[in-house]
């Protein structure tokens, strides 16, 4: 098992942050719907938001160690689906493309503006208690709204985005019988899946 990228296919470093970060995202999504509804009696109120944030902090950290990972390693051949004849068209692979670029994007908007909405008040946030990443800027109920308003549409955007990348793997298995969601799945070791 390999853990870099190759030409071929993924590494199982570059498989499990994808994984990760995916099981992370959608729970973030659910939780965080699930805490707009709380009230103040409600037992959850203060614990939710706390693993909301420590977790968003996680998911910022995984980001910017994703791109490094990306950065350092070698690029895989989006027209080598392990070994297999591609059925990629050009426009699906620039849409491929694309997508990913907006979902990192996404992901940076969304751990920005809950960072932004958290330290409003001039509080810095804590992850998971082990450390507290300052309050850099504070402009009280003003940047609070705002960054609120930016976290909540960029989160659906991002959900909406993951299940069209999602639906597509999903498509490319199913209808055109390639091994593109293979691949993300499990490492590529040189013999046929």
């Amino acid at each position: 098992m390999k853990l870099k990228n190759s030409a071929d296919g993924f590494g199982l470093i570059a498989i499990l942050l994808h994984w990760l970060m995916a099981l992370v995202i959608v729970a973030l999504f659910v939780v965080g719907t699930y805490m707009v509804d709380l009230d103040y009696y409600d037992n959850n109120y203060h614990i939710a938001p706390w693993w909301h944030k420590s977790f968003g902090l996680f998911i910022g950290l995984l980001l910017v160690f994703r791109i490094f990972w990306r950065l350092i390693n070698p690029k895989v051949n989006e027209l080598s689906i392990l070994g297999q004849a591609p059925s990629y068209k050009p426009l699906e692979i620039n849409l491929a493309k694309a997508m990913q670029y907006l979902l990192y994007v996404l992901i940076m908007i969304c751990c920005i503006s809950g960072y932004l909405i958290s330290t409003a008040d001039d509080v810095g946030v804590s992850l998971f208690d082990w450390f507290e990443f300052p309050a850099l800027i504070s402009h009280g109920e003003q940047q609070a709204e705002l960054a609120g308003e930016i976290h909540e549409y960029s989160t659906l955007a991002l959900i909406i985005l993951t299940s069209l990348h999602a639906l597509a793997a999903l498509k490319h298995h199913f209808v055109d019988k390639d091994k593109t969601l293979i691949r993300i799945l499990k490492t590529y070791t040189g013999e046929k899946l």
